[in-house]
């Protein structure tokens, strides 16, 4: 079986920055490898055109076409008549891209199947935020899911949303996003963790509920002052203040004694945080808006219990009162008294960490989330 990944993005130094979607498409095509499947990844909005190995995934770099007021149209039949070549050429059997942006909107190659994984569209995450979409967004969004020859979702609720937001009725297979196990094994002899930490890792944004997360900490050190708080991530303008820091607006929500009991390290090296989640004595992820996040997964898989958004998707991750505890991000007492009750308490850091770990192995997977995206493929390259 040979699939292809159409993405604006993948965790590569060649292809640039990355984000969910890329680290999800890269946890998968691993998966796909070892599973005996060929896997190659389109990535359009390149400086260059390039073709490369990675481990095995052949990447092709791809650029845009650049003509004023037609960009659009023309890099996407510039990616329909590569998608032709490649399905001629039989390097690849099918195609799968995200729904963010809507890219095959206009996408209609001859023979190749073409399918589509929700991990959060635009139109998506503003109905999240509530706040406006573009309409062109939303109308490739729309166009490339009913143009779509199958369609994916990593979570119910996503694709639920997604049926309501666009006023569809479309059918989505559901299969989560993956994680290699192996590489996220705690290893954990308890010499390595620490007391009273609380852990956050990913974009200070937000959408993630950052400007939250001051708020519930102040509650959390009122009641334990040796309570600390550490962030990993990019800082992220606000979108709807147009403030350039989203940390400088977190900084002056801290009492002036949680404030001192917070570090900010920035954006540090996949392999450094692997190394906060294991000192940590629990996660938080007090979240607005996400599809299924890999960086739950991350933290479970490193027999981490986590205090995370009681919002939708968070039910087909969590467990409450196995794994973690979910609560509303605007409830910060409520939020802080959870976090409370796990610092206090070493045993139930001890269960919710071996039961989340047993989780993410049969659950989350790249072995098994790859079959199951291999059984889905055949159905839709057996129908052309």
């Amino acid at each position: 079986m040979k699939i292809a990944f159409l993405t604006p993005e993948y965790p590569h130094p060649k292809t640039g920055s990355s984000g969910g979607i890329g680290t999800s498409i890269k946890n998968l095509a691993v998966g796909l490898l070892a599973e005996g499947c060929s896997v190659r990844v389109l990535v359009y909005g390149q400086k260059e055109e390039g073709v490369f190995d990675d481990n095995g995934i052949t990447v092709q770099q791809i650029r845009n076409v650049k003509f004023k007021g037609l960009s659009w149209w023309l890099t996407r039949k510039k990616l329909e008549r590569l998608i032709n070549q490649l399905y001629a050429n039989n390097a690849i059997d099918l195609v799968e891209a995200p729904d963010w942006t809507g890219i095959t909107s206009f996408v209609q190659p001859q023979k190749c199947p073409i399918v589509i994984r929700l991990n959060g569209s635009d139109t998506y995450f503003c109905h999240l935020d509530q706040r406006p979409v573009k309409w062109i967004n939303k109308f490739h969004e729309r166009r490339a899911l009913q143009k779509a020859d199958g369609l994916l979702s990593v979570s119910q609720f996503t694709a639920d949303l997604t049926n309501a937001v666009f006023g569809l009725k479309k059918a989505f297979a559901i299969i989560p996003n993956s994680i290699d196990v192996d590489l996220f094994d705690s290893n954990d002899d308890g010499d390595d963790k620490e007391e009273n930490v609380i852990f956050y890792f990913g974009s200070l944004i937000r959408k993630k509920g950052l400007l939250e997360l001051p708020l519930i900490f102040n509650e959390v050190v009122r009641k334990n002052p040796e309570a600390t708080l550490v962030l990993i991530g990019k800082d992220v303008s606000d979108v709807l203040t147009g403030n350039p820091s989203t940390w400088a607006m977190m900084q002056s929500q801290f009492t002036a004694e949680a404030l001192r009991n917070t570090s900010y390290l920035g954006s540090v090296p996949y392999q450094e945080i692997k190394e906060h989640i294991k000192a940590a004595s629990l996660c938080v992820f007090p979240t607005f808006a996400e599809a299924l996040p890999v960086s739950w997964i991350e933290a479970m898989a490193m027999q981490k219990p986590i205090v995370a958004s009681n919002i939708g998707w968070a039910k087909e991750i969590i467990e409450e009162g196995v794994e973690g505890f979910l609560v509303h991000p605007k409830d910060h007492k409520h939020y802080a008294e959870r976090i409370l009750e796990l610092l206090d308490n070493p045993k139930m850091q001890e269960d919710f960490g071996v039961a989340a770990r047993e989780k993410v192995i049969s659950t989350f997977s790249m072995k098994i989330v790859a079959r199951q995206s291999m059984s889905f493929y055949k159905k839709w390259i057996a129908s052309k």
